[in-house]
């Protein structure tokens, strides 16, 4: 997939734990790892306000979009 997702790069410069994000913003850790590996196929915009409120970042900090070698 052309987007790709920062979550673990945020994390790192916050130094702040996957599970705490996942618990401060209300979601399972498991929807956290989902969406963390690129896995997702969507993600509502109150998660993602709720993603940069925590973290103190913009929604183009944590999605990225890069065109794919071999679509």
């Amino acid at each position: 997939m052309a987007i790709q997702v920062n979550l673990t790069l945020l994390l790192a410069k916050r130094r702040m734990s996957a599970q705490e994000l996942a618990r401060r913003v209300g979601i399972t850790q498991a929807n956290l790892s989902i969406l963390k590996t690129g896995k997702a196929k969507a993600i509502r915009f109150s998660t993602l306000d709720a993603i940069c409120r925590v973290l103190d970042c913009q929604p183009g900090d944590i999605l990225e979009y890069r065109e794919e070698e071999n679509p």
